[in-house]
């Protein structure tokens, strides 16, 4: 019987949702073929979360089994917004803009793929290139109703809400980059399909062969919503270790299991254990606590992640607090738990500060508050926590 590489079968599964042509792809991969592969990201913001980190850490699956890695930064495709799971218009978004989160996009990218071996490509290269005849041309391959079938742009047609035609061509450029770079296979997120699946259609349209394309698991945010920069449920590549961890401990309890297996490198095996675990009834806390570990030793290294891992215990676990603390002056004893937090000029904005609040970022006497409107009677000398490790003294 055939020996197969269990490298192979880790890449084809774990994480993996749904490959098109699997045993197309399968047949190429045991046969030791050296494939391109292709992965578009969108700077649409400046920071890289570990959700959207699921599919470059299959990515580097890829390069470390040999396979040429063509990364399509979409300065172009970033202007005119993927439409892909969103519920409402995307806004255009200006060079400048795209420029500013491009600045520190390939550091964090260089976090979880070899950038030395990676092929490094701008879709702007050949997009801004197309005429309006060719743009044309790869529009008469779809079809109206195809574009109103998907989910959100049908949700959207149902509430009788906008839906413009530039939504509808973020499909075709996608499809083109691939016809651009010859791509053998494509990745991306669940979101994604459509696009990938535009990708076949638009190479055989200029006679390249269908790419395979397999599509990654999403990331549930921290407080269980869909991960999302702008609702701040997001850990991210760059954040510093002591925020990594100290986000990840405000985990919603039943989303560890998922965390386990889709952003972290422990092995299956352990995941299945972790999940028995849980069924019998293991702090969740420890849990918890080895799954922070583990991702800050993914992005920052072992001794990183120890050091952050008794950074936590010494503020949060053994309750320990510094005795000189500096004063939150207040007006009176009957505040917000929203204008306490502004009060103390850890966060910019109301927005910002209500994230922190509903994250379990807050709390007096250490007791936590996550309703930013609750009305709270406070007194002088109580301590307060804003944030992974502000604190301050109330003063009335």
């Amino acid at each position: 019987m055939e020996k197969k590489n269990p490298k192979i079968e880790e890449l084809l599964s774990r994480n993996v949702v749904e490959v098109m042509d699997r045993k197309h792809l399968e047949k190429r991969l045991f046969a030791g073929e050296k494939l391109r592969i292709k992965l578009g990201i969108d700077p649409t913001g400046s920071d890289i979360h570990i959700g959207r980190a699921v599919v470059l850490w299959k990515l580097r699956e890829f390069q470390d089994l040999g396979h040429k890695i063509i990364l399509i930064i979409g300065d172009f495709t970033a202007q005119v917004g993927d439409p892909s799971d969103k519920l409402e218009k995307r806004p255009f978004l200006s060079k400048e803009q795209i420029e500013k989160n491009l600045k520190d996009y390939l550091p964090q990218i260089g976090k979880i793929l070899d950038l030395k071996k990676t092929e490094v490509r701008y879709n702007s290269e050949w997009l801004a290139k197309l005429t309006f005849r060719e743009i044309s041309e790869l529009a008469d391959n779809f079809s109206f109703q195809q574009i109103l079938e998907r989910r959100n742009f049908k949700d959207r047609w149902d509430r009788h809400e906008e839906i413009s035609y530039r939504e509808g061509m973020y499909p075709l450029m996608q499809g083109y980059d691939s016809v651009a770079i010859k791509a053998d296979v494509e990745l991306g997120g669940t979101d994604q399909l459509f696009n990938l699946l535009a990708g076949r259609k638009i190479q055989e349209r200029y006679g390249q062969k269908p790419q395979d394309v397999m599509t990654s698991a999403m990331v549930i945010g921290l407080d269980g919503r869909k991960m999302s920069t702008s609702w701040g449920n997001v850990i991210n590549v760059m954040d510093a270790p002591d925020d990594q961890f100290g986000k990840t401990m405000s985990l919603r309890d039943e989303l560890i299991p998922e965390y386990f297996e889709r952003v972290t490198d422990i092995a299956i095996a352990e995941v299945e254990k972790i999940k028995k675990e849980i069924k019998t009834g293991t702090n969740p806390k420890e849990l918890k606590e080895r799954l922070a570990f583990e991702i800050v030793k993914r992005y920052h290294g072992e001794k990183t992640a120890l050091a952050a891992k008794e950074n936590f215990k010494t503020l949060f676990s053994k309750k320990e607090r510094p005795d000189d603390l500096p004063d939150l002056v207040l007006k009176g004893e009957m505040v917000s738990a929203l204008d306490v937090v502004l009060v103390s000029g850890v966060v910019k904005s109301k927005s910002e500060a209500r994230r922190l609040i509903e994250q379990g970022g807050f709390d007096i006497e250490e007791k936590v508050i996550k309703d930013f409107s609750e009305m709270l009677r406070v007194k002088n000398g109580e301590s307060v926590r804003v944030g992974k490790k502000r604190f301050f003294r109330i003063k009335i």
